[in-house]
């Protein structure tokens, strides 16, 4: 109920844009903006043009945020659901959802074609390797917020993991000595 009420809340806080729904009505976006796709479309337009690499760079990015994005849209559509039959929010934020989807479909589309334009066959891939970036960041960042909050602590602890083909042998035991 509090992560309903977030998204609520939420939504209300957002900025207005001109978005139609699939019914024709105007309705607020779902999504706000789009950096990621606005400066990949940027680079593509450059004079003189940008570097390939700086552009497979910029889409893999953008393929990033589409996956946060369905990933948020994945989380946030049953709950809307749930309050739509409630009656606690209106026909607008649901026809706003509707035109978010259609967009995230659509941009899917255009990021693997977009990524076959580079390498064939990339478009296939560019998401599951979307995935594994964002879970690569995320255990990076635990790693590090880890290693932050031992060094809060004033502990010397350091973990070293190595993997030997099937088993991982781990050694935490290396306690500074003063």
């Amino acid at each position: 109920m509090l992560a309903s009420l977030h998204i609520v809340i939420a939504y209300m806080g957002r900025l207005r844009y001109n978005v139609f729904s699939p019914t024709g009505k105007h309705v607020d976006p779902y999504y706000e903006s789009h950096p990621e796709r606005d400066a990949y479309v940027t680079l593509l337009q450059q004079d003189p043009p940008a570097p390939e690499v700086t552009l497979k760079a910029a889409l893999m990015r953008r393929a990033i945020a589409d996956v946060f994005r369905a990933v948020r849209f994945r989380e946030d559509k049953p709950a809307i659901q749930n309050l739509l039959q409630k009656g606690l929010v209106g026909d607008d934020l649901w026809n706003s959802l509707l035109a978010a989807e259609k967009e995230l479909e659509g941009e899917v589309r255009e990021v693997c074609a977009e990524a076959n334009t580079f390498v064939e066959g990339w478009g296939a891939l560019i998401f599951p390797t979307a995935n594994e970036i964002i879970a690569n960041e995320r255990m990076r960042a635990m790693f590090e917020s880890t290693n932050r909050l031992r060094a809060e602590k004033g502990e010397h602890i350091f973990t070293l993991i190595w993997f030997r083909s099937d088993e991982r042998v781990t050694d935490s035991d290396l306690v500074e000595q003063n």
